[in-house]
């Protein structure tokens, strides 16, 4: 069974062990070296970060096509799968492992950036007013003259200076829109029982397990859920689950029916239904379109 070439871990050829990169986007879609085609879908092991400085055009994240333009941020957070399309636009993108931000922050701050690169607790399109922008831009001037000019053995601990004040900075543009608040009830709860379903998904679409895993009741379950995302439990798992099976479908040459398997379905037509109420196609016709 062969897995494609699809999931792409975080590599800087010129600074190996830096955790962090900053690439121009002219650079990066016309003369970059990759072992990748950036345009079509592959997954990140890493966290980014898009500025459009000038233009416009198309990004996906997750089989969702978003919109760019000028003074605009996409963030994709680790684990996501996205592709680029070939638009004429003009910015950087900030790429960096977790290792390199989050183990130097604390609790709160560690949770803010995760709301920040999670697209269920907020849209990840931050478009940015002009004071915003600007104030955006300089900044990432800033971690690019460090980068690329400066380059001590201070510069990376003021790049993450820099890079946390930028991701404070976007936060505080979601959070004045009422899309994220460190202060949200059952915030924390909510990204505990998404952590457990992504890494668990595969095995068990039931409520009652993850409610028995986080030791409280469906009951309580629902509500946490409802709360964050205005969803059921049960919607937001069926929705990680037909993302994984969307991430197998094309990211591997597995048969339908070992695909089923994987997703944790013993019956191959009850995987069809499964699949089917919620995309209004077979996997097959899926896996052609895509």
């Amino acid at each position: 069974m062969k897995e494609n070439s699809l999931r792409i871990d975080f590599v800087n050829k010129t600074n190996p062990h830096s955790g962090f990169d900053l690439i121009k986007l002219s650079d990066f879609t016309d003369n970059m070296d990759l072992n990748h085609d950036p345009y079509e879908i592959h997954l990140v092991e890493f966290y980014v970060v898009i500025y459009i400085h000038k233009g416009s055009g198309t990004h996906t994240i997750d089989f969702t096509d978003y919109s760019l333009k000028s003074g605009s941020i996409i963030t994709v957070r680790k684990g996501q799968l996205h592709k680029f399309h070939k638009c004429k636009y003009d910015g950087y993108m900030l790429l960096f492992t977790d290792d390199f931000m989050i183990q130097y922050l604390e609790k709160l701050e560690a949770l803010r950036t995760l709301q920040l690169f999670n697209e269920l607790l907020g849209d990840p399109i931050i478009p940015l007013k002009k004071n915003a922008a600007e104030s955006v831009h300089n900044i990432i001037q800033r971690i690019k003259q460090e980068y690329t000019s400066i380059n001590d053995d201070f510069s990376l601990k003021i790049i993450r200076s820099e890079l946390h004040i930028l991701i404070s900075k976007l936060f505080r543009i979601k959070a004045a829109k009422v899309e994220i608040s460190g202060k949200r009830k059952y915030l924390a709860e909510f990204v505990q029982f998404q952590e457990l379903v992504e890494g668990n998904v595969h095995e068990s679409l039931k409520v009652k397990e993850y409610a028995l895993k986080m030791g409280i009741s469906t009951k309580t379950l629902n509500t946490i859920s409802k709360a964050i995302i205005n969803k059921t439990a049960k919607e937001f798992i069926d929705e990680i689950g037909i993302k994984n099976i969307k991430r197998l479908l094309i990211n591997t040459d597995r048969s339908i029916k070992e695909i089923a398997f994987d997703s944790g379905f013993e019956e191959t037509s009850n995987f069809y239904k499964f699949f089917k109420k919620h995309t209004f196609l077979t996997p097959e016709q899926f896996r052609a379109s895509s």
